[in-house]
Protein backbone atom coordinates (compact mmCIF):
# COMPACT_ATOMS: atom_id res chain seq x y z
CA UNK A 1 0.00 0.00 0.00
CA UNK A 2 2.70 2.29 0.70
CA UNK A 3 4.00 2.10 -2.86
CA UNK A 4 0.51 2.70 -4.36
CA UNK A 5 0.13 5.99 -1.47
CA UNK A 6 3.72 7.26 -2.66
CA UNK A 7 2.94 6.81 -6.56
CA UNK A 8 -0.56 8.45 -6.31
CA UNK A 9 1.13 11.18 -4.38
CA UNK A 10 3.77 11.96 -7.02
CA UNK A 11 0.96 12.08 -9.46
CA UNK A 12 -1.27 14.37 -7.75
CA UNK A 13 1.36 16.72 -7.63
CA UNK A 14 2.58 16.57 -10.96
CA UNK A 15 -1.28 17.34 -11.71
CA UNK A 16 -1.21 20.19 -9.65
CA UNK A 17 2.12 21.55 -11.30
CA UNK A 18 0.51 21.09 -14.86
CA UNK A 19 -2.53 22.95 -13.87
CA UNK A 20 -0.96 25.90 -11.93
CA UNK A 21 1.56 25.99 -15.51
CA UNK A 22 -1.66 26.02 -17.45
CA UNK A 23 -3.72 28.47 -15.75
CA UNK A 24 -0.67 31.11 -15.29
CA UNK A 25 0.38 30.50 -18.99
CA UNK A 26 -2.72 31.42 -19.97
CA UNK A 27 -3.13 34.22 -17.90
CA UNK A 28 0.10 35.93 -18.92
CA UNK A 29 -1.46 35.03 -22.74
CA UNK A 30 -4.32 36.92 -21.37
CA UNK A 31 -2.71 40.15 -19.84
CA UNK A 32 0.12 40.27 -23.13
CA UNK A 33 -2.53 39.94 -25.83
CA UNK A 34 -4.75 41.80 -28.01
CA UNK A 35 -7.47 39.27 -28.90
CA UNK A 36 -11.65 39.92 -29.06
CA UNK A 37 -12.60 38.65 -25.69
CA UNK A 38 -14.45 35.79 -27.76
CA UNK A 39 -11.10 34.49 -29.03
CA UNK A 40 -9.94 34.75 -25.65
CA UNK A 41 -12.73 33.28 -24.11
CA UNK A 42 -11.97 30.00 -27.21
CA UNK A 43 -8.09 29.87 -26.05
CA UNK A 44 -8.88 30.09 -22.33
CA UNK A 45 -11.58 27.18 -22.21
CA UNK A 46 -9.08 25.10 -24.80
CA UNK A 47 -6.29 25.72 -22.77
CA UNK A 48 -7.75 24.14 -20.10
CA UNK A 49 -9.30 21.15 -21.72
CA UNK A 50 -5.83 20.51 -22.99
CA UNK A 51 -4.44 20.55 -18.99
CA UNK A 52 -7.12 18.49 -18.32
CA UNK A 53 -6.58 15.81 -20.72
CA UNK A 54 -2.97 15.69 -20.08
CA UNK A 55 -3.50 15.34 -16.25
CA UNK A 56 -6.01 12.73 -17.12
CA UNK A 57 -3.45 10.86 -19.31
CA UNK A 58 -0.59 11.62 -16.21
CA UNK A 59 -3.00 9.16 -14.21
CA UNK A 60 -4.02 6.25 -16.89
CA UNK A 61 -0.20 6.33 -16.96
CA UNK A 62 0.15 5.69 -13.85
CA UNK A 63 -2.64 2.87 -13.68
CA UNK A 64 -0.62 1.02 -15.99
CA UNK A 65 2.43 1.28 -13.72
CA UNK A 66 0.74 0.13 -10.76
CA UNK A 67 -1.04 -2.22 -12.83
CA UNK A 68 1.88 -4.23 -13.91
CA UNK A 69 2.23 -5.34 -10.56
CA UNK A 70 -0.65 -7.39 -10.28
CA UNK A 71 0.11 -7.94 -6.52
CA UNK A 72 -1.11 -4.32 -6.34
CA UNK A 73 -4.32 -4.21 -8.31
CA UNK A 74 -5.26 -3.71 -11.45
CA UNK A 75 -9.09 -3.14 -13.72
CA UNK A 76 -11.34 -5.30 -14.95
CA UNK A 77 -14.68 -5.20 -17.07
CA UNK A 78 -17.93 -4.91 -14.97
CA UNK A 79 -19.05 -7.56 -17.44
CA UNK A 80 -15.84 -10.26 -16.37
CA UNK A 81 -12.23 -10.11 -17.53
CA UNK A 82 -9.59 -7.59 -16.85
CA UNK A 83 -8.97 -4.57 -19.06
CA UNK A 84 -5.85 -2.43 -20.58
CA UNK A 85 -8.16 0.28 -20.87
CA UNK A 86 -6.59 3.24 -18.49
CA UNK A 87 -7.30 5.91 -20.63
CA UNK A 88 -11.00 5.87 -20.60
CA UNK A 89 -10.92 4.76 -17.25
CA UNK A 90 -9.00 7.66 -15.86
CA UNK A 91 -11.43 9.95 -17.40
CA UNK A 92 -14.09 8.17 -16.50
CA UNK A 93 -12.42 8.69 -12.52
CA UNK A 94 -11.26 12.25 -12.94
CA UNK A 95 -14.17 13.45 -13.94
CA UNK A 96 -16.39 11.87 -11.22
CA UNK A 97 -18.63 9.83 -13.90
CA UNK A 98 -18.47 6.93 -12.73
CA UNK A 99 -19.84 4.65 -15.27
CA UNK A 100 -19.17 1.11 -13.47
CA UNK A 101 -18.45 -0.76 -16.76
CA UNK A 102 -14.49 -0.84 -15.63
CA UNK A 103 -13.79 -1.30 -11.52
CA UNK A 104 -10.23 -0.54 -10.08
CA UNK A 105 -9.55 -3.51 -7.77
CA UNK A 106 -7.05 -3.67 -4.96
CA UNK A 107 -4.84 -1.39 -3.91
CA UNK A 108 -5.65 0.89 -7.52
CA UNK A 109 -9.31 1.89 -5.92
CA UNK A 110 -6.94 4.45 -3.66
CA UNK A 111 -5.56 5.94 -6.44
CA UNK A 112 -8.96 6.14 -8.16
CA UNK A 113 -10.35 7.71 -4.98
CA UNK A 114 -7.51 10.21 -4.86
CA UNK A 115 -8.11 10.82 -9.05
CA UNK A 116 -11.29 11.17 -8.34
CA UNK A 117 -10.75 13.87 -5.69
CA UNK A 118 -7.84 15.63 -7.86
CA UNK A 119 -9.92 15.94 -10.82
CA UNK A 120 -12.65 17.97 -8.65
CA UNK A 121 -10.02 20.24 -7.12
CA UNK A 122 -8.30 21.31 -10.15
CA UNK A 123 -12.24 21.47 -12.63
CA UNK A 124 -13.16 23.78 -9.70
CA UNK A 125 -10.46 25.58 -10.05
CA UNK A 126 -10.59 25.60 -13.81
CA UNK A 127 -14.08 27.19 -13.54
CA UNK A 128 -12.97 29.54 -10.69
CA UNK A 129 -10.03 31.12 -13.44
CA UNK A 130 -12.41 31.13 -16.28
CA UNK A 131 -14.97 33.24 -13.77
CA UNK A 132 -12.17 35.59 -12.72
CA UNK A 133 -10.92 35.84 -16.32
CA UNK A 134 -14.79 36.58 -17.85
CA UNK A 135 -15.31 39.07 -14.74
CA UNK A 136 -12.38 41.03 -16.09
CA UNK A 137 -13.49 40.83 -19.38
CA UNK A 138 -17.03 42.03 -19.04
CA UNK A 139 -15.32 45.12 -17.33
CA UNK A 140 -13.46 45.88 -19.87
CA UNK A 141 -16.39 45.60 -22.57
CA UNK A 142 -18.07 47.73 -20.05
CA UNK A 143 -15.52 50.47 -19.80
CA UNK A 144 -15.79 50.54 -23.52
CA UNK A 145 -19.13 50.88 -24.37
Amino acid sequence: MITVIFISIVLVLTCVGIHYFALVNLSLLRSRGTAHPRRWLNLMVLGAIIAHVTEILVFALGYRVVAANDKLGGLHHASGGDSEDFGYFSFVAYTSLGFGDILPHGELRFMTALETLTGLLLIAWTASFIFLEMQATWDQEKQGM
